[in-house]
């Protein structure tokens, strides 16, 4: 299915373009084609049929990506691993999705579970002999991907997207980073993360040559854009930020790009303006979504005001978004509420959890569980994780909201609000922030800057600072979890 709408098309329409292009190798869409269809026939030689998963546990890559496509041509679910994983948490995932086989690279983490088949492809590749192409499956509605979720708020969970889920993630990103036909996309994000996922269907079905790197660096990035002209990326804040920082970053033209996309976590308006002087010609595309759902919206660069830069857009046709209450019931504009949705895009359920499925969704609609509110023009803006409230006094904290006004401090790099457990308040807001490279602030001095802008019981009763980043998952959030675990060790309840 995916397969016929994405590299099919594109060896119809565009055979002769580059598909692929590194520093050292060319592909052309019609030598991609055939090598994909020589690894589906050797996936099948290796007993894999539709409705079998098979995980990656790879770099970004060429190869990724060419497993990728023969899983879509065979029927087979892909199980893109979260390179970040530990070995235990890589078995977590194993067992749950019970594949047929995994293919790794030596460089990452082998996972003690037993499974049928395991290749180390740089040590062991694929026999890709003169073997007859296998017939394609078409079935719009089985699942094609199990895409585990960060983690964040819980044990990761497989999300089962259908070959239509990621169908309808492709117009959806050609709605908000327009394609044309040609130009060059740079996975530079995970492709393991949705964010950057949907992109490797999206860039052949318009002739669109990928390029990959293996890990992000400022440099790694420069170089790729610089040499293969690179048009289209997405980004997570983090990488927008090191790039700012990057002292060599002049010495690179990258003029080419045209989108850039950000997404995956809080963005600082003053990010936003830094970036802007750095890509003057790119247009910049803020965009919100889940696991479980893909894109569910897009602040596109005409929509980039002074008072929307901490909107996430609105979204496009084909998906329903709402902010609604407690009791299901739309909220008015400008009032705080959960953002449920309903679309093509959205996921047909969890792995094997029924419970967790059910628990998602109410009415037919997705509980996004992130708090949000839109303006009367409709644009919806994020203020935090459902499980990420805090309650101090009776009080309805958001974290997000806190942490907008801490990063307009010009001192801020990063920074947490969660709660901590107080006898008295219940729990205490409390923010874990690091500091620009040789700058200085106070607790007191933050604390007086919050208050400018927060009412009282918004601000943060206690700060620390740290000279480390803070901790992350894959896709670039930050994990509140591992920073407050401490505060919550011997407490009858936890929060998040």
């Amino acid at each position: 299915m995916i397969h016929t709408h994405s590299l099919g098309r594109a060896v119809r329409y565009y055979p002769e373009r580059t598909a692929f292009a590194s520093s050292d190798e060319r592909s052309t869409f019609r030598e991609l084609h055939d090598r994909v269809g020589r690894i589906a026939a050797a996936l099948t030689k290796h007993g894999f049929r539709k409705g079998d998963r098979l995980g990656l546990l790879l770099p970004n890559e060429r190869e990724y990506v060419e497993l990728v496509y023969a899983c879509a041509w065979l029927g087979v679910i892909a199980v893109p691993l979260n390179t970040r994983l530990s070995g235990n948490e890589i078995d977590q995932v194993l067992i749950d999705a019970a594949p047929h086989g995994l293919i790794r690279h030596s460089s990452l983490a082998a996972p003690s579970v037993e499974l049928p088949g395991q290749l180390v492809i740089d040590k062991e590749p694929l026999d890709l002999g003169s073997y007859s192409f296998p017939a394609e499956v078409y079935d719009p509605d089985a699942v094609f991907a199990l895409i585990y979720t960060s983690g964040t708020t819980g044990r990761p969970k497989g999300v089962a997207l259908t070959h239509t889920n990621i169908l309808a993630n492709l117009d959806h990103v050609n709605f908000w980073m327009r394609y044309r036909e040609g130009g060059v996309y740079l996975h530079a994000a995970p492709i393991f993360h949705i964010a950057d996922f949907p992109f490797m269907f999206a860039s052949p079905a318009f002739g669109t040559c990928q390029v990959t790197i293996p890990k992000f660096s400022p440099q790694a990035f420069c170089e790729a854009v610089e040499r293969e002209r690179v048009t289209h990326t997405v980004l997570v804040p983090t990488m927008i930020s090191l790039l700012t920082q990057f002292e060599d970053l002049k010495k690179y033209d990258l003029t080419s790009l045209e989108y850039l996309g950000y997404g995956g976590s809080p963005i600082a308006p003053e990010l936003i303006h830094s970036t802007r002087k750095m890509l003057p010609g790119a247009k910049l595309v803020q965009v919100y979504g889940l696991s479980e759902t893909g894109f569910l919206t897009g602040l596109q660069d005409h929509e980039h005001t002074e008072s929307r830069l901490t909107s996430c857009g609105r979204p496009c046709p084909g998906i329903e978004l709402r902010v609604v209450d407690d009791e299901g019931n739309d909220v008015a504009p400008g009032q705080h509420g959960e953002l449920i949705s309903r679309g093509a895009n959205v996921m047909r359920g969890y792995w094997n959890n029924l419970k967790e499925t059910k628990a998602v969704f109410r009415d037919g609609m997705f509980r996004t569980g992130d708090i949000g509110c839109q303006d009367a023009d409709g644009y919806i803006y994020i203020l935090d994780r459902l499980k990420d409230m805090i309650v101090t006094g009776g009080e309805n904290v958001y974290s997000g909201e806190v942490e907008a006004v801490i990063y307009q401090h010009p001192a801020v790099k990063e920074v947490a609000v969660f709660g901590i457990p107080d006898p008295k308040w219940g729990e205490l807001v409390t923010a874990y922030v690091v500091l620009k490279s040789g700058l200085a602030l106070s607790a007191d001095e933050l604390i007086s800057f919050c208050r400018r802008s927060l009412a009282n019981y918004k601000v943060p009763r206690r700060v620390e600072f740290s000279e480390a980043e803070l901790p992350k998952n894959g896709s670039g959030k930050i994990l509140k979890r591992n920073l407050r675990e401490r505060f919550w060790v011997d407490q009858e309840r936890a929060v998040g």
